[in-house]
């Protein structure tokens, strides 16, 4: 009697691509109960504050903050490989604080209050109309108003269109 063929777990890469298709378009459905964007309906990602370090960045007046910009594992891989456009499913998200001056060091400045977590989410499906990309901006954990949700993606075609829409460079 013959042996019986092997048989590989291993999935062909064809048959992968739905598989991904739909974790990225679930990682930028808005989760039941959880607050928001209008217009993008993008979330703030659980376990972001886990992602590693995209860029730091120091914002002048009239802001005068201090931000650090995280990225999902799909982001980190792109900056890495230099990847644009971006893939589906990459989501980048930036924590801003006012900066105050240290009191432990007089020249140095340290993070102050909270101002806002700003959320980008890569679905080029769901966003077509923003260059593929969906936006957030929380204050306190809550949504900010539409009006200023009607500014974000201006704001970036003007000024970064040549990056896929995104400010921020990698910090090697």
């Amino acid at each position: 009697m013959a042996p019986e063929p092997r048989r590989s777990w291993l999935l062909p890469a064809a048959a992968l691509v739905p598989i991904l298709a739909f974790a990225a378009a679930a990682l930028a459905q808005p989760e039941a109960g959880k607050p928001a964007s209008p217009i993008y309906g993008v979330t703030v990602p659980d376990g972001y504050r886990a992602w590693p370090l995209i860029a730091p960045a120091l914002e002048g007046a009239p802001l005068n903050e201090l931000r650090a910009v995280l990225g999902n594992d799909v982001a980190v891989k792109a900056y890495a490989r230099g990847t644009l456009p971006f893939p589906d499913g990459t989501i980048l998200v930036k924590l801003a604080w006012q900066h105050v001056p240290s009191p432990d060091f007089e020249p140095a400045t340290v993070p102050g209050r909270a101002t806002t977590v700003q959320v980008m989410v890569k679905d080029a499906q769901r966003y077509p109309a923003t260059g593929g990309w969906g936006f957030g901006r929380f204050i306190d954990g809550q949504p900010v108003d539409e009006a200023q949700h009607e500014t974000c993606f201006a704001c970036h075609e003007a000024r970064v269109k040549d990056r896929d829409f995104v400010f921020t460079r990698y910090a090697r």
